[in-house]
């Protein structure tokens, strides 16, 4: 996991990008749906396959992270 911060230009791309473009919780359930869909997809697909597998599960990881800190869905009680 990086510690590194968010320079300024892109924390400020990000704060207009919420909130003039996609609000965050419309962006954490998109989020959900692609990482579902390319989850399902490749499982389907490729069950037997593990060239990539890694890199699939690390990249799963992170879009859901990022789900959270948008719209805390799994950590709510």
């Amino acid at each position: 996991m990086s510690t590194n911060t968010l320079s300024k230009e892109a924390e400020r791309r990000l704060i207009d990008f919420f909130n003039h473009i996609i609000d965050p919780e419309d962006m954490a359930k998109i989020l959900r749906q692609v990482n579902c869909i390319l989850a399902l997809g490749v499982m389907r697909q490729h069950e037997t396959l593990q060239i990539g597998l890694t890199n699939f599960e690390d990249n799963y990881y992170w879009l859901n992270e990022l789900a959270e800190i948008l719209n805390p869905y799994l950590s709510e009680e």
